[in-house]
This record gives C-alpha cells, structure tokens and sequence, in this order.
C-alpha cells in the first residue's frame, strides 16, 4: 500500500523538488492564483519540466467541502489554455501533495510528463486528516455501504464530494474525471471506483491492497508481517496534532539490522511498551484483531466491486513487495461481478510501483533487455486515460498485457490466465528431487524433516537494511539453501522452456510436533552454473532468483475467523496460493522449491503452540519438528498453469 512509492509524480518530485515553506494561509473563498515566470523557474533551477508546468498551467488551492461539512486541502493545476475544454486527472492521497507554496510547481503533473503535454486539469488532495485537510485520518476507513447522516464518510463518498465540487467549480472542465494512484492512493482510487460519481469515466488502481489479512501489506493468510506493518505505521499512523505540511520523520532504529532489532524486541506484543506508548493506536487495534473478524471483513474491497461499470486500468507488478494479492483480486473480483466492465490487466517485471519512474529495465542484477516503464507509460496509461477522457482514436488494450520474465517479453492475452494454459503438478520426490512425475515412494516414512527454532529464524534477505526494501523479491536464495532448517528441492536441467502462467498453488503434507507453525514455500529459477563462461552476467552463474514465495499459518487451514490447533505429528494437508506468476525457466535452468517455517523479520515467529500470537512471551517459543510429506500416499506439490 503504502509503502516506499507514492504516486509518478510524486516519486519524481521527491527527487527535483527544492522545498519551500507555506507563503500563505489556505483560504475557502477565492482560489489563489499564481502564473509562471522564467524568473520562479531560474529561481528553483530552471528545470525543463518546471518551466513548461509554469509556462502552460496555473495553480490554484482550495479547501473542498465534504458532505460532513470537513474541508479537504486540494491544489488544482489547470491548463492556461481556455479555447477547450479539458477533462480532470484526480489524485487523493495520505502521503501529501507537495510542492505546498503557490510560487512553485510540480515538474511533472499526473501520473507521467506526456500528460503534461497532453492537457488535463490535475487535481491532488490531501486525504482526510492528513497534512492541511481538516478531519481526522482513519488507516483504510472501510466503505460504509448504508448512509443513514452526514457523518457516514469514508473515502468513497469523500471521492464523490470532490468530484462534486470539480465539475461545478473549475472553469473549461469537459465533465470527465480519470483517477490513478499507487499504493495507497491506489486503494483510494478503488473506493472512489464503488458508488462512482457519474463524472467518473476512467480509473487506474496501481498496486492497491485489498485485503490486509489474507494477501495484502500487514498480514498473509493470516501471518503477521512484523518489520513491515512497524515501520508503516510507525511513520503514518500516529494521531496528528496541527496541520502541517511536514511529513513524518522516519523511525530511527538505532541499527542497519533490522535482524537483531526485531529479534531483540522479543515479541510481537512489546513493541507498544518499547517504542509506541500508545502513540499509534491502529496497532493496537491490530493486535485486539488477532483473527478475520468483522474489523478486517469491513476492510475488505472485494465486496464491494459489483457496480463498477467505468473502465479500469489495473496495474501490478510480478515482484511487488507489498500489494500483489491486492490487485490481482481487485482484476478478479471486477471480471467476475461486472463481466461487461472494460478491465485491463497490467503486470511488469515490476516492484511496488516500479512504473511510476524509471526505465524499468531491471531488478538488482536481474536484466529485463527493455525499459518496461517506459512502454507501460506511453503505450499503456497515456492512451487509455485518452480514449476515455478525450475520445480519442487509440488502439484498444488488450484485456491483459503482461510481461514474461524469463523470456523478457511483452505478451497480451484475451483472458487472465491465458485460455490456453494447462494445469501440472510439480512434485517433491526424495533426495531433494522435483519432478512433475508423481511419487511413487510409500510407507510412513516418505518425508523429509527439519528443527524450526524461534531463536534462529530463517532471514528473508541477505541485505543489510532496516527497513524491508525490495530487492529480496528476486533475490539468490543460496543463502537460505545452505541452512538445515531450509529443505530444497530441484529438477534436473531443463530440456525445454516451462512458462508458467497463471496461480501458483502450494498443495502440501505436512505435520509439526507442536500445535501451530507456519510454513513458507517458494518457487525458485536456478541459472546455469557455465552462465559465465558462455559470455552472460558472471553474477547470474548458478544464480538462484526467487520467482514466487508465499507464508500460510497452519492454525488458520479451514478459517482465517476460527483458528484450530494442529495435532502434534499427525500428517496435515495445507493448501495455499503462491499468487499469479508469468515466467519462463528458460532451458537448461533448472527449477526449485524450497520449504521453511520462518521468514524473518518480514513474518513474525510462530511459537508452535496454538494460541494468541500476539500475547506471547518469550517463554512460549518453543522449537519444533517440521514434517514434509512426499509418498505416492501423501504427495507435496505445485500446481502450476503452464503453456503448451
């Protein structure tokens, strides 16, 4: 959601930008208008992009009214040419909409400089509570389909309040609004989506969540993510005092390890009495919220997408860190109640965010042989905003566009997964072999077994970081394959290309000698070890890049709402999704499963006893002894879709 990108524009401008202070206070009445000069755009640099936002555009700000009489701070940049009429380009977000000053100007407006040139009239809004918007911030204010007052907000109707206030305040609008975000302001995008104002003719939700206990930032299927949701909230969920145009100054961890700092912190339950003291209320709602109750139910969007008629860009990438599950099911839950909406799918070789800015050409040392984020923003965005903003003649999109990793190759189908996709199963054999042969081993004892100890979990990265970052989504995985609490699993070179699209399903047989554990499954693609003797990348030699990995906490097998203890050694099927994967191990590769229990700190520590995680002590970790079963009996394996 939220995390480390907020939007294209803003990305860009994080890095341009020369910050100014506030000249003046906000004021409801007239907007406050200020025109371009090459003497402002020499003054901040004079950069290429400043100086045609200040040559073709002016700005005003505003305090829009809502429906419960709260005024939200929004700045609108509208084109100085009047001859026409222009469509909106709305942005809603909690990470603030800089620059504040009216002498200075974006470099970029919208999602990307061709829509400078383009022409629309570009919209950002504080959200609610946030920076100088008055109310009060509520982290993913649930949509409240009854309104019975003028009380009964949320983002949704707070989307349609502006969008209100747009058409009958700005000059030469042409009565059409588009809307995009990422991240967090991609999840706002969605709610301005359920129960759109009818002058909402194009959305682009980009790496939104959508359920944040089963698939989305703070937790997966039902396993808390610990450093994640820390940090996050850490920095945006405290109670604000006076508006303010600064943003939050990051936690110091005191420490680049972000290993020890949590490891030392003990418990999840602690962090409160160490570093919040109550100062961030939304984790303690977390922690009183252990299991899928009505607080996390009432969060979740999927419920809501039946009635979303306007078309919708939804963009994702394969590697991103924190909100895949997100727009996925969005794509999913929109194809299945509104079959005859205009969706686009759209998945890059991406991070969270990753198509905001930059080439897009690579993750760390893994090479995509194109700027992706290029194609996306000029082949992708910019046209679809102008087919159904401007009505003009561009070739329709594809129903979803995505790309190959792999391969390295844009590819575009009629349906998601592609149509001609066939299901395979992977399986788990013994001595560490995988083959999509099935077992034919039997007796009790086809199983392979590791020591999980809460003292010494497995780390989710090499990296030396604090904070959670995102080269670990391709990262080698050799380090975690040397570890005896790591079992792994691998073809024999492969005689073909094997590209798999679609879900990727974990079907295992496990068991543990405690009464809960977690259990973490990955998909790895292993490069040939003479990589670099055949003239490629010497890092990629033997290069073991994680495609897809995904956690699922056992208690939570039959209910994310009604958790039930595992009996202690008794052969346990665990199904879970490993999420939409679109990759070719490519010939010669070979292709790995690795299995552990901890992933830390991304997860939290299971203490493999059934009971309220977050109230553990640090006497209640226990060791445990983890069973992988793979007889012909009692099979482990992928279920894959792969192409013929």
């Amino acid at each position: 959601m939220v995390g480390e990108v907020v939007s294209a524009s803003l990305l860009l401008e994080d890095v341009m930008r020369s910050a100014r202070l506030m000249r003046r206070l906000v004021r409801c009445a007239a907007p406050l208008v200020v025109f371009a000069s090459t003497a402002l755009a020499q003054r901040d640099g004079g950069q290429p992009d400043s100086l045609y936002t200040r040559q073709h555009y002016d700005k005003a700000e505003y305090m829009v009214p809502m429906r419960d009489g709260v005024k939200l701070y929004t700045i609108v940049y509208t084109p100085k040419d009047t001859s026409q009429a222009w469509p909106f380009m709305l942005l809603r977000t909690p990470y603030s909409i800089p620059p504040y000053a009216l002498t200075d100007y974006k470099r970029v407006l919208g999602p990307s400089p061709e829509f400078d040139r383009d022409g629309y009239i570009f919209v950002y809004q504080d959200a609610r509570g946030k920076f100088r918007s008055e109310g009060t911030f509520r982290v993913m204010n649930p949509y409240k389909p009854e309104k019975h007052g003028p009380k009964d907000v949320d983002e949704s109707s707070d989307n349609y309040d502006t969008i209100g206030w747009l058409l009958g305040n700005i000059k030469h609008n042409n009565g059409r609004v588009g809307q995009w975000g990422i991240s967090y302001p991609g999840w706002q995008t969605v709610m301005g989506m359920i129960a759109a104002h009818p002058a909402l003719k194009a959305s682009s939700p980009q790496s939104s969540p959508s359920d944040m206990y089963v698939g989305d930032d703070f937790h997966h299927n039902g396993a808390f993510r610990f450093m994640y949701t820390f940090n996050w909230l850490s920095g945006n969920a405290r109670p604000r005092g006076a508006a303010t145009t600064d943003r939050p100054k990051p936690f110091d961890y005191g420490t680049t390890d972000a290993y020890s700092f949590f490891l030392n912190v003990g418990t999840v339950g602690r962090i409160n009495e160490l570093y919040f003291h109550d100062q961030v209320p939304t984790w303690n709602d977390f922690l009183q919220h252990p299991n899928y109750d009505a607080y996390w139910k009432d969060q979740n969007a999927l419920k809501d997408m039946k009635g979303v008629t306007h078309p919708v860009l939804n963009v994702t990438g394969w590697f991103d860190q924190e909100d895949f599950y997100g727009p996925m099911s969005i794509y999913y839950a929109i194809e299945k109640q509104n079959p005859k909406n205009q969706s686009t799918l759209v998945v890059g070789p991406w991070n969270h965010g990753g198509w905001g800015a930059g080439g897009g050409d690579s993750l760390g040392p893994v090479k995509f042989d194109s700027p992706t984020g290029d194609y996306f923003r000029t082949e992708v965005q910019l046209p679809f905003f102008q087919r159904y903003l401007k009505d003009k003649q561009v070739k329709p999109l594809a129903e979803a566009v995505v790309f190959e990793s792999g391969t390295n190759v844009w590819k575009t189908y009629d349906s998601w997964p592609p149509k001609a996709a066939v299901k395979k199963e992977l399986y788990l054999h013994a001595g560490g072999k995988l083959s999509f042969t099935p077992p034919a081993e039997a007796g009790a004892a086809a199983y392979d077994s590791y020591v999980d100890d809460p003292a010494h979990p497995v780390p989710y990265t090499q990296e030396k970081r604090p904070t959670q970052g995102f080269l670990w989504m391709v990262e080698d995985q050799w380090f975690a394959s040397t570890r005896p609490d790591v079992l792994t699993y691998e073809t024999e070179p492969l005689t073909e290309n094997v590209t798999v699209a679609g879900p990727v399903l974990a079907k295992m047989r496990v068991s543990t000698s405690g009464t809960d554990a977690d259990f973490i499954v990955k998909l790895v693609d292993v490069f040939p070890g003479d990589r670099g003797r055949a003239g490629g990348d010497q890092r990629m030699r033997d290069y073991q890049m994680l495609v897809g990995a995904e956690v699922f906490r056992a208690k939570y097998r039959h209910s994310y709402s009604t958790p039930e203890p595992m009996v202690p050694d008794q052969v346990t099927p665990l199904e879970w999704d490993l999420r939409d994967k679109n990759h070719t191990f490519q010939k010669g590769h070979r292709i790995m499963v690795q299995v552990q229990s901890t992933w830390f700190p991304l997860i939290d520590r299971n203490p493999h006893q059934f009971m309220d995680i977050y109230a553990a002590k640090p006497s209640d970790f226990k060791k445990a002894t983890q069973r992988i079963y793979r007889s012909a009996t009692q099979p482990s394996h992928l279920e894959l879709l792969v192409l013929p």
